[in-house]
């Protein structure tokens, strides 16, 4: 795979690279500071599979560089990225074909999720934003938010895998860090998505990023 990251701050493009590169482990990952760069990566040759481009540039506007790129570069992905939580600028980022919407503030374990997400083919938008774009975002007795995660008969192995589904990972990588068969991660999943009364990893993570759950850290060092 190859990425785009787009941001005039140096340490911002260096960390987010560095996720990417724990999330597929061997891609090429691109850089540029600023809109006239990005375009030039674009063009450089050889198919960019996602941007991670920041809403302020110091030569124009994101939103702006993503109806260009959605013209330009077909079958390229756009994240947006940016400390501004504005409804209606997360609302006209989708609406311009961004297939998700990452706030800087969040931490490192939300984004990387979020990007878990958009890479395996879903849409992250910020739980901020949820009562502006999905109003039914969680359903039944999640939507009151105060639910906890033994109400939800959720158990300590579940929450660990929880946790790691909330980082991006799929189940082979959930196999290796919790020392588990393929077949009882899945199970372990399956229960999870039930417990939630969702339909996807997606849907999942959504949800418990709204609900503000506390999940363990994973010693993945296995």
């Amino acid at each position: 795979m190859k990425f785009l990251v787009v941001d005039d701050h140096p340490l911002v493009r260096e960390a987010l690279s560095s996720l990417l590169l724990e999330l597929r482990p061997g891609a090429a990952v691109l850089q540029a500071a600023t809109g006239a760069g990005a375009l030039a990566a674009l063009g450089g040759g050889g198919a960019v599979d996602l941007v991670l481009l920041d809403l302020r540039l110091p030569d124009g506007c994101g939103l702006e560089l993503l109806r260009t790129i959605g013209q330009t570069s077909i079958g390229t992905a756009v994240v947006m990225l940016s400390g501004d939580l504005d409804r209606h600028t997360v609302q006209a980022a989708l609406a311009a074909g961004a297939v998700g919407y990452i706030p800087k503030t969040e931490p490192r374990e939300i984004i990387a999720g979020a990007l878990g997400l958009v890479l395996a083919g879903g849409v992250y938008v910020p739980p901020v934003a949820l009562p502006a774009v999905a109003p039914a975002a969680l359903p039944g007795r999640l939507h009151e938010g105060s639910v906890t995660p033994a109400e939800c008969g959720l158990t300590e192995r579940q929450l660990e895998v929880l946790a790691l589904l909330m980082q991006g990972k799929n189940n082979k990588q959930i196999c290796r860090a919790l020392g588990l068969a393929e077949p009882t991660v899945k199970n372990h999943v399956s229960a999870i998505l039930r417990a939630l009364d969702v339909g996807s990893r997606t849907e999942a993570v959504l949800a418990v990023a709204r609900l503000g759950w506390a999940l363990p850290r994973v010693d993945q060092s296995r």
